[in-house]
């Protein structure tokens, strides 16, 4: 299984991660949100069911430095992402079923098609200031 719960000592698997073809499911939530508690035990099963992709779970607290700018308005919120390709930035209902189903959608486009995608709406473009190989790579710079 790839899956990790996010801290300064294990950016390298992140990295890593982004670096490959693997596709990359962030959850982005607070420890002190009930509904992040809940959906926790729901991605990590999800993160099981899946090892071919890379799962992530970010404190967007305890990681803020990460997260910085970023428009988190709603837990759950999904990042999915490959290379440095964002796919989907968004909340998500706290059930994974609707976000395993999207991720099977993106994981059979290719990836000319998601870069294409990325660049077709307002949205999606905003969505490109989410990858997380560049704000894993401007730590990396600011250190």
């Amino acid at each position: 299984m790839s899956y990790q719960i996010f801290s300064a000592s294990n950016r390298d698997e992140l990295a890593a991660a982004l670096a490959g073809d693997k596709w990359v499911v962030a959850c982005l939530c607070a420890a002190w949100c009930g509904s992040c508690r809940d959906y926790a035990t729901n991605f990590a099963s999800w993160a099981e069911r899946r090892p071919e992709h890379h799962f992530v779970w970010i404190d967007i607290e305890d990681q803020a430095d990460l997260v910085g700018d970023l428009d988190v308005d709603n837990f759950p919120t999904l990042l999915m992402q490959r290379g440095s390709t964002v796919a989907f930035f968004g909340p998500m209902e706290p059930d994974t079923r609707q976000a395993e189903r999207l991720l099977q959608a993106l994981s059979e486009t290719s990836q000319q098609e998601l870069e294409r995608e990325a660049g077709s709406t307002a949205q999606r473009r905003t969505w490109q200031e989410c990858d997380l190989r560049k704000r894993l790579n401007s730590l990396s710079d600011a250190a």
